[in-house]
């Protein structure tokens, strides 16, 4: 099984793509090689490619940088399942889990949704839709300075309050308080919870 996360950039219309384009690009960048594992493709829709124990947390890395840049935002629908045909250009291979995601990214962009996963799976499909549509309340309202600090700790958790106090240019306590306002802890069990139950496939 792998994992395929179809998304596009909400109001990217209205805001210069040189902004956040090349730190989107960034990131995908720096967890594998382009075009065969992911693409950007009509100027704000894309395509990765990972494994199924991950694609909660990068779908979470990629939400926290796009919500950095005032007015955007991202629609993430993840597929899981299999691969049949493997190309050079990640949007030309195919396999239930390329089918369930693009399926699905049509699907909440009507609904107004910005995180839904589909697999093959129809008990799993329910409960982990139920639960993004909880935890998509919080990210969907978090601010820039919220984003900043989620994103800085999803891509490196390692890093001290003292540390990211320096990288923000900001004192320790705000740091604290931003961290406690982010909910981080909860992102981080709603990743383990994801990963015991994607094992149920």
């Amino acid at each position: 099984m792998i994992a395929i996360v179809t998304g596009d950039i909400i109001n990217s219309q209205n805001t210069d793509s040189e902004l956040w384009l090349p730190k989107l690009k960034n990131l995908l960048g720096s967890w594998s090689a382009t075009p065969e594992n992911w693409e950007v493709y009509r100027g704000d829709e894309f395509q990765l490619k990972c494994s199924v124990d991950e694609v909660f947390a990068k779908s979470m890395m990629i939400k926290s940088l796009i919500k950095t840049f005032e007015n955007l935002d991202v629609r993430l629908a993840i597929g899981i399942g299999n691969e049949v045909f493997l190309s050079d250009k990640i949007t030309e291979s195919n396999g239930s889990a390329y089918v369930n995601s693009g399926r699905l990214l049509n699907d909440i962009t009507t609904e107004g949704r910005t995180l839904a996963i589909n697999t093959d799976n129809d008990k799993v499909n329910r409960d982990l839709n139920i639960l993004f549509k909880w935890t998509s309340i919080d990210f969907d309202s978090w601010s820039i300075a919220t984003a900043e600090i989620i994103h800085r700790l999803l891509i490196n958790p390692e890093l001290t309050q003292e540390e990211l106090a320096k990288e923000l240019n900001i004192t320790q306590s705000s740091v604290s308080q931003r961290i406690k306002r982010s909910h981080f802890d909860l992102i981080q069990e709603t990743d383990l919870f994801f990963r015991k139950k994607i094992a149920e496939l």
